[in-house]
């Protein structure tokens, strides 16, 4: 029986253990999709406790706690910290077989050098000699992305945001990974939220311009885009819980934000309009700028609403949506395409059964000299384990090119979530070691090597980076 995590971990082959100890264990970390705050980067405070940087903000954690049926006081409530970690402890050993117990341990190993198991039995242990290194400086917020060799780092941001903290770390010479800003107009986009007006008032002040009409508004946006573009922008992302894509003029989008802005509701259909031409706009800002353009689909979110009312949005209530986003997807594309408009783009799904749209649906737009021009997403969220980053790959590789496949990313909020590119090249490797062994691919170290180095990396760099 193999020891558990070994220096062999997921890797299963020899020829996977040579790829991954010759190439991807010493490769940087492109991390071109993630949450994490430029404040706390900027301010490199130390943490008080591992709670504080461990369990604050991580939904995949507090899913399962919950299903472990511990109470809310210990997962987002006033419970002490130590008590926190405890019921987070407590849920460990029920966790065989979720991702969540291999990135436990990872952290704890790579990190902070524990090989201990967490569990009740070892948490009082573990809590003690983890929040003792915090207080070191090799485990501030800075240290831990550069002992990381992190390279990049896309955050998350609200084009109402002024970057402050970006552009404080851009004139940093001292800190050397590049924290770059990425477009997320969700208050543009959901019309039907009770907050739309409120963000267009404050889209007012951060763009200096009144907006009283669709035009006015676009010219607004525009104008942090190009914003976001002088302090590093190079991409968007989209939430995109299904995509009814519609044809509507700008004369028809211009009645439905006048009639939104009067404090009326819209139908779905309207809703459907505005939000397609809105796309449609954005995108052809973004390939203005040569941006990427990213679109995750398929989350159905928020859906306990009791637990909505009592902690807010977006607390770990988000689940698997069921939908046919693909002819959608396609006459989206398609319209800018015919523009000569469309954006390097990745597509992200939700949903397995949608792998094959998507890896299929790349294919159909292309650009010259532009690699992999459409790309297909990582397994995402519920799929980034084992089984989900395989099959992704798997489906990827059966219909288009994995050779341009752009690799992983973190989508966290933690700065210990840099295992996950771990775990990701070593599932990788260990693919890329079963075909050659099985005589699937010629037995050319050189190819296959040169294969983990673009995706485990390069690729990504070269597409986020890299101006057409």
């Amino acid at each position: 029986m193999k020891r558990f995590m070994d220096e062999h971990f997921l890797l299963n082959t020899d020829t996977a253990v040579r790829l991954y100890e010759n190439v991807a264990a010493e490769l940087p970390i492109f991390d071109f999709h993630c949450h994490l705050d430029p404040k706390e980067v900027w301010e490199n405070q130390p943490y008080r406790n591992i709670t504080q940087l461990w369990l604050g903000g991580d939904h995949y954690k507090w899913r399962v706690m919950r299903m472990h049926g511990i109470g809310e006081r210990y997962i987002t409530g006033d419970a002490d910290d130590r008590d926190k970690f405890r019921a987070w402890a407590k849920t460990m050993p029920y966790l065989i077989g979720n991702p969540l117990y291999h990135w436990t341990h990872l952290e704890l190993k790579n990190v902070f050098g524990i090989e201990k198991i967490l569990s009740p039995d070892t948490a009082g242990e573990i809590w003690e000699a983890c929040n003792r290194k915090l207080q070191e400086p090799e485990f501030l917020p800075r240290s831990l992305i550069e002992r990381a060799r992190v390279a990049f780092i896309g955050t998350t941001d609200d084009p109402l945001s002024n970057l402050e903290y970006h552009q404080k770390l851009e004139r940093d010479e001292s800190f050397k990974a590049i924290i770059a800003p990425t477009f997320r107009p969700d208050g543009a986009l959901f019309i039907e939220r009770p907050t739309y007006a409120e963000w267009i008032g404050k889209l007012e002040e951060v763009s200096g311009q009144a907006i009283r009409s669709l035009d006015a508004f676009l010219k607004a946006l525009q104008s942090r885009v190009d914003y976001f573009a002088e302090h590093g922008g190079r991409a968007s992302d989209h939430d995109i819980p299904q995509l009814d894509y519609v044809l509507a003029s700008q004369e028809e989008v211009a009645e439905i934000f006048n009639i939104r802005m009067e404090g009326h509701q819209l139908t779905d259909a309207e809703i459907a309009a505005y939000r397609s031409f809105m796309l449609k706009e954005l995108g052809k800002m973004y390939a203005g700028k040569g941006w990427v353009m990213q679109l995750h689909m398929g989350a159905l979110r928020n859906t306990n609403t009791k637990m909505k009312e009592r902690i807010g949005p977006d607390t770990g209530f988000d689940s698997v949506g069921e939908t046919n986003f693909a002819p959608g997807l396609a006459r989206f594309l398609d319209a800018l395409d015919q523009e000569e408009a469309l954006p390097r783009t990745v597509l992200f799904n939700l949903n397995p059964k949608d792998n094959a749209v998507l890896a299929g649906m790349m294919g159909n737009y292309y650009e010259e000299g532009i690699p992999g021009k459409i790309q297909f997403g990582s397994g995402w969220w519920f799929n980034d384990h084992i089984d989900g980053m395989e099959k992704q790959m798997k489906d990827l590789a059966n219909v288009g090119l994995l050779s341009h496949f752009i690799g992983m990313l973190t989508d966290s909020r933690s700065f210990l979530s840099y295992a996950r590119h771990e775990y990701f090249r070593r599932i990788l490797c260990n693919l890329l070691g079963e075909w050659a062994e099985q005589g699937l691919v010629p037995d050319d170290m050189k190819s296959l090597e040169r294969m983990v180095r673009n995706i485990g990396y390069g690729n990504a760099e070269k597409f986020f980076l890299d101006r057409p």
